[in-house]
């Protein structure tokens, strides 16, 4: 029998010198094979005075769920439980282990198991399958790890990043992240202003005091939230955002000049199909091996110069925004700064985007001379949604919001913790 015994804890990774096993079995338990294993758990000592004159009173026999290598054949473990009664103190009690919590019945390495799970990007009804539990277990792991992740309200970092995305029921919640680590500060359930005075609020002088940069869109209310909450703060305007909001304005005025063409002229064609290559940079273009098509009779980089010579509107728009992008890439900010003023003529969108620049022309300077931006963020709202989209979307804004904690790489590795010993 003590072979047995302890075969059998090398087997399943028990340690606990209180539980003997005596026998296992295959047993079809609702239809599906199960393999069971008999083991008795001893009480050795009263737990209220030590005492070792004890007087036993039967079993309480528990049928816990334990780690199995092969999800098709689940592991039971039918422990009986050891009832007694103290001679000394005449208190009743029951033998426990830490192989399993009282008043459950799925033992810790499960649990551990499937918390190491969750720090994945799986679904929770494969983990569940996978562990032979049901999804409401894995919900009830992943809640107990909720109030881990504590706000603390003395240290920000020296440069933040700020940007929203779209979580439960469709709303759009406030991230913000450590510019330099790449690691998530806050998550906050809304982005409203209201909200995010309140919270930065919360810090202290000293904590808001050390933050040099903020980075973020052209979202028109985050640069009051840093003028008020960080005295030091330099505002930046991400680099993507500026370059993007530029193309999109060319873009649409090519639309607009390719719409006074007749569909079936050359200038129309120039500048409908190869939409693409006016939104690259010049410089980018093929122009040692040219490609040749035989839509337009010549290679792809003069058609779309003469594309650009079709109207002298879409020509500067083009010239001010290869020179714009150069100028950003470089770090250019006096020339940044006379592009911004130019007097040319151009569309009238790109006219609005050149005066959004210039009524942010401090923050958008900081955009191109600083090296902070807003591209880990959009990496991490990226990874929010793949989260989002693997379980189907969330209802709950506490579930998705420790999902997102347990998949940082901070949380990857995971030592047994006191957390689970309440799930």
């Amino acid at each position: 029998m003590s072979s047995l015994n302890h075969c059998i804890k090398f087997e399943l990774d028990i340690k606990e010198k209180n539980i003997v096993f005596k026998d296992y079995f295959y047993k079809m338990v609702q239809m599906k094979k199960h393999k069971i294993y008999e083991a008795e758990l001893i009480q050795p000592a009263c737990p209220y005075c030590g005492s070792l004159a004890l007087l036993h009173n039967g079993h309480l026999v528990t049928n816990i769920r334990y780690l199995t290598a092969n999800a098709s054949l689940p592991v039971i473990i039918r422990l009986a439980k050891q009832r007694v009664k103290c001679r000394d103190c005449d208190h009743w009690s029951m033998a426990q282990s830490e192989l399993v919590n009282k008043y459950c019945s799925i033992s810790n390495a499960s649990k551990l198991k499937v918390l190491s799970a969750l720090t994945e990007d799986r679904s929770m009804t494969s983990i569940a399958s996978e562990n032979n539990v049901s999804v409401n277990t894995v919900q009830r792991v992943l809640g107990s790890c909720s109030h881990r992740f504590l706000d603390s309200y003395e240290y920000l970092p020296a440069h933040l990043a700020f940007d929203e995305f779209k979580g439960v029921d469709r709303q759009l919640h406030f991230i913000c992240l450590d510019g330099d680590s790449h690691q998530v500060v806050q998550i906050l359930r809304t982005r409203y202003k209201k909200t995010l005075l309140k919270y930065f609020g919360r810090f202290s002088p000293q904590a808001r005091a050390n933050v040099k940069t903020v980075t973020m869109d052209l979202n028109f209310y985050y640069q009051d939230i840093v003028r008020a909450c960080f005295p030091n703060a330099q505002i930046v305007i991400d680099r993507f955002h500026m370059i993007q909001m530029l193309t999109r304005s060319f873009n649409s005025l090519r639309v607009q000049v390719m719409k006074t063409f007749d569909k079936r002229s050359r200038q129309y064609q120039l500048l409908k199909s190869p939409w693409k290559l006016y939104l690259k940079k010049f410089d980018e273009l093929e122009k040692v091996h040219p490609r040749y098509n035989w839509h337009y009779k010549d290679c792809l980089t003069q058609a779309v110069t003469e594309g650009i010579n079709t109207s002298t509107t879409l020509e500067n728009s083009y010239n001010l925004m290869q020179s714009f992008i150069q100028a950003v890439e470089t770090g250019n900010t006096h020339e940044l700064k006379s592009l911004i003023n130019c007097q040319d003529q151009i569309g009238t969108l790109m006219h609005k985007t050149l005066l959004t620049f210039k009524h942010n022309l401090t923050a958008v300077l900081n955009g191109a001379a600083l090296p902070y931006s807003n591209g880990c963020l959009e990496g991490f709202n990226r990874k929010i949604k793949q989260i989002e989209r693997t379980a189907f979307g969330y209802s709950n804004f506490t579930n998705l919001l420790t999902r997102i904690r347990l998949e940082e790489d901070l949380y990857k590795e995971k030592e047994p913790n006191s957390l689970l010993m309440v799930a």
